[in-house]
């Protein structure tokens, strides 16, 4: 049980903290703020939950973990059930602050949900929005395969992981808000309902597909190279 209260807990700090200098301080803090706010979460969580549960606090990385056969089907249930959990939780905590605040609002200041068309800073179509997640997945799951499949890159892995989610951010943000994680945009999208709980389902499909092409991707190249 520790693994998955271990994941309970860092998805919920990475949606709070994430969605929530999104929400709260977005037009301050601007892409780059925000980008670093989920990196920074993950590189905090992974030095903290990363020898427990080995720090996925998103179910398309336990997809890939499962793909690479690093956890069970089995496991792989119930790390998605702790995130999801976890994520939610931590989007109840950002929505509890919100509305404690007189100076917020919730329909205006939302919960960091990601969209496209209307929903979208560049209105970026459904299919552009797919694309994207898928792209942006890849690159994020491909990299954390890549530094923890080295025993030598441990001590470095919660910072290169951390980096590249906020890079990711930097590009995803303007056009979706950047999901890569189906539980991050799942539940900010249950409280707010409407239009961002319709759309909700491109940012678990393209995350779950770009996890799925870079553990496979991983798979070839690295017995590739071994042979």
């Amino acid at each position: 049980m520790k693994k998955y209260v271990c994941e309970f807990i860092g998805t919920a700090v990475l949606v709070l903290f994430g969605c929530g200098s999104a929400a709260i301080a977005g037009d301050a803090l601007g892409t780059l703020g925000i980008a670093l706010a989920f990196g920074l979460s993950i590189v905090a969580m992974a030095y903290v939950i990363g020898n427990v549960s080995g720090c996925h606090i998103n179910p398309a990385v336990s997809l890939a973990m499962l793909i690479n056969k690093k956890i069970s089907v089995k496991e792989f249930v119930f790390y998605v059930i702790a995130q999801v959990l976890g994520a939610i939780a931590g989007i109840a905590i950002l929505y509890a602050i919100i509305t404690c605040s007189s100076e917020l609002d919730i329909e205006l200041q939302g919960l960091g949900a990601n969209g496209y068309d209307e929903l979208s800073l560049v209105g970026i179509s459904l299919v552009g929005a797919m694309v994207t997640e898928i792209i942006l997945t890849f690159v994020f799951v491909y990299t954390i395969l890549g530094v923890t499949s080295d025993e030598s890159k441990s001590s470095v892995a919660g910072i290169v992981i951390g980096l590249t989610l906020a890079f990711v951010h930097i590009m995803g943000i303007p056009l979706t808000g950047t999901s890569v994680n189906p539980a991050r945009s799942l539940a900010p999208a249950l409280f707010l309902g409407g239009e961002a709980l319709r759309q909700v389902w491109v940012f678990i499909v393209g995350p779950f597909i770009g996890s799925a092409l870079a553990a496979f991707t991983y798979k070839y190249l690295n017995k590739t190279e071994k042979e």
